[in-house]
C-alpha cells in the first residue's frame, strides 16, 4: 500500500517541480530563501546508579525553500546526526571523525486555496503541538507521507496518512492522524486554542519497535536479552485532547497549556499528559523566555520512539520536570540552559532518579 502511495508521490513531485515559474518570470535567485541554523551543547546526565555522562555535541542544519509557482513551495533541508528520527544531535569525539548528515526535510507545500494546503513527502510535522510539548511527538521529527491542513476563521484541522515502516517479509506500519480544533479571540492580547485529535498506527503487535529495535518505554513480548529485546505487545490508537492560552502580562507574551493523550488499545498505562508554562520570548535583543513543563508518560500511552528525545532519555514510562531559560543575545545568537528532573523505569523496571543539563549557545540565518 505505502509503496504505491510514495510511487504516486513521486509522480506529483515531478509535475509539480515541471510546473512554469510564475507570470512574471522571477529569476531562481528570487524564488529560493536559505535558512540555517548551529548549536553548540554542553551536556551532563545522570540515571542513578546506573550511568554518569558528560559530553559536547552540535546540531547543523541548512536548506532551502524553493518558490515553483505562484502556490507551490518545495523545502529541502539537510541535518547532522546519525539518522534518528527524533534528534539531530551529533557528538563531538572518535578521533575527529567525519560526522554524518543527512536529509532532514524534503517536501512540497501546495496552497491549493486560501485555507486548504497539501504536504507531501518528508515534512516539517503537520500536527500541533500545545505549547510545543513534546508530549507525543519530539520537535526534531519530520514524519513522511502526505497532509492536509485546513483553516478557516476560527477552525483549523488537519489530515495525515504516514509511511512508518516498510517490511519485506510482512505488513508495513502506517500512521493515520487527524486533528481539529478552534481558536477564540479572548480579547486584544488573549486567545484561547483547543482542540481534540485522533492518531493510530497499523501493524505492530508482533513486530520489532521503530526504527532501532529499541522498545524506549513500551511493553515488548521478550526475545532475549540484548537486541532486539522484544516485540511490540500492544496496537496504539489515541485519542488526544489540548488546550493554549495565550496572552500577556504587560510587555511580557505568556502562554499556560495542557495536552493529554490516551492509548485505547491497552487497560492499563495508557495514559500521558504534560501540562506547563512558557513566560517572554528569546527573538530579539535581550529577550529573556522562561518555561516550565510537568509531564507524566505511562509506558504504553504513546510510541516510545517518536516523543521527546530528552526527557527521561527518551521514550515512556517516566514522568517529572522540565525548567528551561534562554536569552537572546541578537535576534541570531542566543543563549539557552535546560534541567531536566524525573524518575524512569517505575512500571517496566526499577524506578530511577533521572537529571540532565543541557548548556546551549544557538546560532542562526535566514
Amino acid at each position: 500500500m505505502n509503496k504505491k502511495l510514495f510511487v504516486l508521490l513521486a509522480s506529483f513531485l515531478t509535475l509539480l517541480i515541471a510546473t512554469p515559474a510564475t507570470a512574471e518570470e522571477e529569476s531562481w535567485v528570487d524564488r529560493i530563501a536559505f535558512k540555517g541554523d548551529m548549536r553548540l551543547r554542553y551536556e551532563t546526565i545522570d540515571l542513578d546508579e546506573v550511568a554518569n555522562v558528560e559530553r559536547m555535541r552540535f546540531r547543523a542544519r541548512f536548506g532551502f525553500s524553493a518558490k515553483v509557482s505562484d502556490d507551490v513551495n518545495f523545502v529541502l533541508r539537510l541535518a547532522s546526526g546519525g539518522g534518528d528520527p527524533v534528534s539531530t544531535n551529533q557528538t563531538f569525539g572518535d578521533g575527529f571523525s567525519t560526522k554524518d548528515i543527512g536529509i532532514d526535510q524534503a517536501y512540497v507545500d501546495w496552497k491549493i486555496n486560501d485555507g486548504l494546503n497539501f504536504f507531501g513527502g518528508k515534512m516539517k510535522n503537520p500536527l500541533f503541538r500545545a505549547g510545543g510539548v513534546p508530549l507525543v511527538w519530539d520537535s526534531d521529527l519530520n514524519p513522511e507521507g502526505l497532509a492536509l491542513t485546513y483553516k478557516s476563521g476560527m477552525f483549523f484541522g488537519t489530515v495525515g496518512g504516514f509511511s512508518v515502516e516498510e517490511r519485506a517479509a510482512g505488513d508495513d506500519s502506517l500512521l493515520y492522524a487527524a486533528q481539529a480544533g478552534m481558536k477564540f479571540p479572548m480579547g486584544d492580547q488573549t486567545g484561547l486554542t483547543a482542540g481534540v485529535g485522533y492518531f493510530a498506527y497499523t501493524n505492530t503487535i508482533g513486530n520489532l519497535p521503530f526504527y532501532n529495535a529499541r522498545p524506549k518505554g513500551n511493553s515488548v513480548e521478550l526475545l532475549g536479552t540484548t537486541l532486539p529485546l522484544g516485540t511490540y505487545l500492544y496496537e496504539y490508537k489515541n485519542t488526544e485532547v489540548f488546550a493554549q492560552l495565550d496572552t500577556k502580562i504587560g510587555e511580557w507574551p505568556l502562554t499556560v497549556f495542557a495536552h493529554a493523550t490516551r492509548n485505547g488499545e491497552v487497560s492499563v498505562e495508557d495514559t500521558g499528559y504534560a501540562f506547563g508554562v512558557t513566560l517572554g520570548a528569546a527573538k530579539n535583543d535581550g529577550d529573556l523566555e522562561f518555561n516550565y513543563v510537568y509531564a507524566d508518560i505511562e509506558a504504553d500511552s504513546v510510541i516510545g520512539t517518536f516523543n521527546d528525545s530528552d526527557f527521561g532519555g527518551g521514550g515512556t514510562d517516566s514522568d517529572g520536570h522540565v525548567l528551561n531559560v534562554k536569552y537572546a543575545v541578537s535576534r541570531k545568537i542566543a543563549l539557552g540552559g535546560t534541567l531536566f528532573i524525573n524518575k524512569v523505569g517505575g512500571f517496566q523496571a526499577t524506578e530511577r532518579d533521572y537529571s540532565r543539563v543541557q548548556l546551549d549557545i544557538e546560532f542562526k540565518f535566514d
